[in-house]
């Protein structure tokens, strides 16, 4: 075993506390906990902060650990893009999409669709979704969080899954009040142990240059590896298809967080129970979080390849054809810290892991529960049954992560694996969204066409265009689809008085002065970080 009594130590108070405060939420909202709303959403229960770091808790998994740490280790800082740029995406979704949400009662993102267009086009969308969550997202969380906890521990692959899940199931049982209050503990504990692992893995650097401290640990990677800080690759660049050069900051990016941060139920989630004020606060708060993150995730990995560079964990990092393995630098990093920091780290990883699983799989429940379930298998079915089914969508989809996730293993970097899979229906989800959010006259068989066609669209220009990067294609099928659907719309005689349209009132675009100088300084940041690392 890899871990030393301290660190078995360390991880086990780590675990006794989530789970014994879990239980504590639990038994204390009990009494309230009286309707599925309640189970699903924690409507009115999560404070701003509370909200705030389950969104993150929920979003850094293992993806952002091990995939992004290990897209750090092949490509540098410009991976930091997808956190930086989500950074944006939460303000630009705190001020333009949560009033339509809060306001007009919206629980699931396929009962937007439905109140917007038609309950055919929900139908679809909700499917598509329970796909994409149940055999992308879960699986690849699971898959990259079972690498690490194997690679760590020197248990075996299958029962790292298998404790995963299991733990998660634990925390997600007990409804959304549960996991968004155990997410404040799991996002210090990963924060701390992330940062702890950042500060060691720079200081190794530093020592491996016969120099001390985190900041020679800096200097040295710089100096190292100069080509991991540019933040805008060119097409010179053997990584220009994963990060295809202004795209990030201007392009299809932009699609891929809006997606993620504003259209799904995995994330937004977490503020529809909440008022406007309450939930614009929670994502600010996420905003600031997340500027953190590369630091915690993508300096590990440089520092990893600074030292495979170096001459250290030659077998470690290679698997047995003799290829490099980009995603085994964070757990083959942990592996160098000492006894108890280790287990902090290692209770990290397991926190951001089980967070997400936890998030994921209850808004699997939800949309399974209220989309699916209540609308074409049990129309009256009560509160209570309508949360045991819930329960029972939760326990069912971990079963098939956990015999799906060892087909993963063959997987080179398991962060793109993610984007680019995901991003066969974010094109058509951010149009749908955009012009039912935006435009009046958009109609529910021009956002028929644009669900039906996305998938095939997404496959046919990589099948086709294989040499364009996915960020771009995703790009172009966005702009494809927001014009079919245009077009589709304005042919429509019907479309000019659509009964079907929201009111947008501009004024619900206000924000709070603490929230526009919050933004204001985001955006800052922000400027100058790609000015630097340009």
């Amino acid at each position: 075993m890899r871990l030393s009594t301290q660190d078995y130590i360390v991880f086990l108070l780590y675990f006794i506390v989530v789970s014994s405060y879990g239980y504590w939420i639990y038994k204390r909202k009990k009494s309230s906990e009286s309707t599925a709303t309640d189970f699903f959403l924690a409507e009115g229960s999560l404070t701003w902060w509370a909200i705030g770091a389950s969104l993150i808790a929920s979003n850094i998994s293992a993806e952002q650990f091990i995939g992004m740490s290990g897209s750090g280790f092949a490509m540098g800082l410009a991976i930091a893009s997808y956190e930086w740029m989500a950074a944006a995406t939460l303000i630009v979704v705190a001020i333009f999409f949560m009033p339509g949400y809060i306001l007009n009662k919206i629980y699931t993102m396929p009962q937007f669709l439905e109140k917007r267009y038609s309950k055919l086009v929900a139908t679809m969308m909700a499917v598509f979704w329970l796909l994409v969550y149940v055999f992308v997202n879960l699986t690849s969380i699971l898959y990259l969080g079972a690498i690490a906890v194997s690679t760590i521990s020197g248990f075996d692959f299958f029962y790292c899954t298998a404790f995963l899940a299991l733990f998660a199931i634990v925390i997600t049982l007990g409804g959304m009040k549960v996991i968004g209050y155990t997410d404040v503990i799991q996002v210090a504990v990963l924060v701390l142990g992330g940062l702890v692992t950042t500060y060691l893995a720079l200081e190794l650097v530093a020592n491996q240059f016969g120099t001390s401290g985190m900041l020679a640990g800096l200097n040295k990677i710089t100096e190292q590896a100069p080509t991991h800080f540019h933040m805008i690759f060119d097409e010179s660049n053997p990584h220009y298809k994963d990060l295809p050069g202004l795209t990030v900051l201007f392009g299809a990016m932009w699609v891929a967080n809006l997606n993620y941060w504003g259209c799904n139920q995995y994330i937004t989630q977490r503020a529809l129970g909440a008022s406007l004020p309450t939930a614009r606060n929670g994502l600010l708060f996420a905003a600031f979080l997340k500027m953190l993150m590369p630091i915690i995730v993508v300096l590990p990995g440089i520092a990893a390849y600074v030292l495979h560079q170096q001459g250290m964990f030659q077998a470690e990092m290679v698997d047995s054809a003799g290829t490099v393995k980009p995603d085994k630098a964070y757990p083959v990093l942990l592996n160098l810290l000492g006894p108890g920091l280790k287990g902090l780290s290692f209770a990290a990883l397991t926190a951001a892991i089980v967070a997400s699983l936890a998030g994921k799989a209850n808004s699997i429940a939800t949309i399974f529960t209220l989309d699916i379930y209540n609308k074409y298998v049990d129309q009256s079915a009560g509160e209570e049954k309508q949360v045991r089914i819930g329960r029972w969508a939760i326990i069912l989809s971990m079963v098939v992560a956990v015999l799906v996730a060892p087909q993963l293993q063959r997987l080179e970097q398991g962060f793109q694996f993610i984007q680019e899979f995901t991003g066969l229906i974010s094109p058509g989800v951010v149009a749908i969204f955009l012009l039912g959010f935006f435009w009046k006259r958009a109609t529910a068989n021009a956002a028929l066409v644009a669900a039906l066609a996305t998938i095939p669209l997404g496959f046919g220009m990589k099948a086709f265009l294989p040499d364009i990067p996915f960020l771009d294609r995703m790009g172009w099928a966005f702009l494809l689809l927001l014009a079919m659907m245009v077009v589709i719309s304005l042919l429509d005689p019907k479309s000019k008085n659509n009964p079907k349209a929201l009111e947008v009132n501009p004024s619900l675009f206000k924000t709070t002065p603490f929230f526009t100088i919050g933004a204001l300084l985001i955006l800052g940041v922000l400027a100058a970080l790609y000015i630097v690392f340009w």
